[in-house]
């Protein structure tokens, strides 16, 4: 059997570099576990729901016990489909499971079931925005395969436990080729993988409860020099922490290297007390798992219709999405990402734009305060105190000049923490109303005028701060009120 090409050996020629630490080139690819969202498990019924008592959903296919057959779960594959056609991948028509052998304690049968010569789905590539610069990773496969048990070691004195409730739960195996030059940009692309398979509904992408797993593949070289010896960090469950393993790693391979230390290959973990990786074992090559065809299941035919099935039922993707927004409402691509980071934050700017928001405001509000206070808060869009129709009421009075944008914020807030449920109610309730009576506005502009003679002799003789002294002073005379363009133009006017 012919091993897969290496591809951290293999296409490198005129990729482009990334910014250099300490004098060495970063090389980062990523191998993402992303479990799929099917109630049961890949190839037995049992359940796949989290948190129920440990052994009480491994079934006997699970365990692989003797007299028993594996049969594959339709929604598993359905899954993968999806995936394939949200990054743009091929799907092979026919693939192949294989057996992964390797002893480990939670690895029920000495096997896991996955794929290896050929996967389901095949190239493809994830774009995401690092700043406002768009980057594009290139995928190698993504393929299925069963997940293994769990290890326990806390509350055991001297011992480990092992939780079977995971054995056999469906996943998505996502492969990248060694694309990222940095931190920042791997960090990113694991964050626009996780807004798919979260947008198309594949994956629920609870990282703490390890529904969306990554695993970090790290070396440095020096510029223009063959590719250095790559290090696995393993399980990397957040983005803080894959930050911070992936930032530690590099370091530790420079200091390595630099101490005249060859770098071995091993798979690492991260411990997030200390902030430090360390070796777990020595990495595995693919003939150390004698993979060889499961012989219990036949290969996977996906045929034509069948996508294109699974393509009628796809929501609109994100960068489809982004595309929109830029074409119809005008917004730049870099806000146009933004908006499209969840499903629930894109509907959220729709049902504005729909309740009469204009675009741009919207968008600005809630990629602004609105998004402020959601981090802040560590709120979720869905659980915003502000509706999209509140939002929208608010975007109104602003385009219709009933209230400036100082008074906004001022009703928003009180939107937010309960003060007021009804726009127009807040305005009325606090007197936000800009004035509209031209006449008043221009008795207050006199008055003040009458009383800042030296802010009136600094403008004229070229002082640009003078001049926004003395809208300062109209609108503290106008309690805030003054429409302020209205302000600009009639001080300019009356001051020549």
């Amino acid at each position: 059997m012919s091993e897969p090409v290496n591809t951290f050996e293999a296409q490198q020629q005129g990729r482009p570099t990334g910014p250099l630490v300490q004098g060495y080139e970063v090389i980062i690819g990523f191998e993402t576990h992303s479990q799929l969202s099917t109630e049961s498990k890949i190839f037995s019924r049992a359940s796949t729901a989290f948190g129920a008592e440990p052994n009480t959903q491994a079934c006997a296919v699970d365990l692989a016990l003797p007299g028993t057959l594996p049969v594959m779960n339709k929604g598993a594959v359905e899954r993968a489909i999806k995936l394939g056609l949200a990054l743009g991948s091929t799907i092979a028509p026919r693939s192949v499971f294989a057996r992964k052998n390797y002893f480990y304690p939670d690895l029920p049968k000495g096997y896991q079931i996955s794929q290896f010569e050929i996967p389901v789905v095949q190239g493809g590539s994830v774009s995401f925005f690092l700043g406002e610069e768009q980057k594009t990773v290139r995928l190698v496969r993504a393929h299925l395969e069963e997940d293994a048990g769990k290890s326990l070691h806390e509350n055991f004195i001297g011992q480990s436990g092992i939780d079977l409730n995971r054995a056999g739960t469906p996943l998505l195996e996502i492969v990248t080729e060694p694309d990222m030059r940095s931190t920042a940009e791997a960090v990113a692309y694991a964050r626009e993988l996780h807004k798919i398979v979260t947008w198309i509904g594949i994956c629920d992408g609870n990282m703490q409860e390890g529904s969306f797993r990554c695993d970090a593949n790290v070396s440095v070289r020096k510029p223009g020099q063959p590719l250095g010896t790559r290090r696995e960090i393993k399980n990397l469950n957040s983005f803080k922490f894959m930050q911070q393993a992936i930032d530690y790693e590099i370091r530790w391979q420079i200091e390595e290297i630099e101490d005249g230390r060859a770098i071995q290959q091993a798979t690492v973990l991260f411990n997030p007390d200390t902030g430090e990786t360390r070796a777990m074992r020595t990495k595995e090559d693919a003939a150390d798992y004698r993979y060889f065809p499961d012989p219990d299941l036949p290969p996977l035919a996906i045929a034509p219709e069948w996508v294109e099935r699974v393509r009628a039922e796809m929501p609109e993707l994100p960068r489809a999405m982004a595309e929109r927004y830029v074409t119809t409402h005008g917004l730049s691509a870099y806000d146009a990402d933004q908006l499209t980071q969840s499903l629930a934050l894109a509907h959220y700017f729709d049902a504005a734009v729909a309740a009469g928001a204009a675009p741009k405001l919207a968008s600005n509000w809630i990629t602004g305060e609105i998004a402020r206070r959601l981090n802040a808060q560590d709120l979720a869009i869905d659980q915003a105190p502000v509706t999209s129709a509140q939002l929208a009421r608010l975007v109104v009075r602003i385009g219709d000049e009933t209230i400036s944008n100082n008074a906004a914020r001022q009703v928003f807030d009180a939107l937010w923490t309960g003060d007021g449920d009804d726009v127009d109610a807040v305005i009325e309730a606090k007197g936000l109303k800009q004035m509209r009576d031209t006449g008043a506005l221009e008795a207050i502009v006199d008055g003040v005028l009458a009383t800042n003679q030296k802010n009136i002799d600094e403008y004229r003789a070229g002082k640009d701060k003078a001049f926004n002294a003395l809208v300062g002073q109209v609108m503290k005379a106008s309690q805030g009120k003054a429409n302020p363009a209205q302000v600009n133009a009639l001080l300019k006017a009356k001051l020549g």
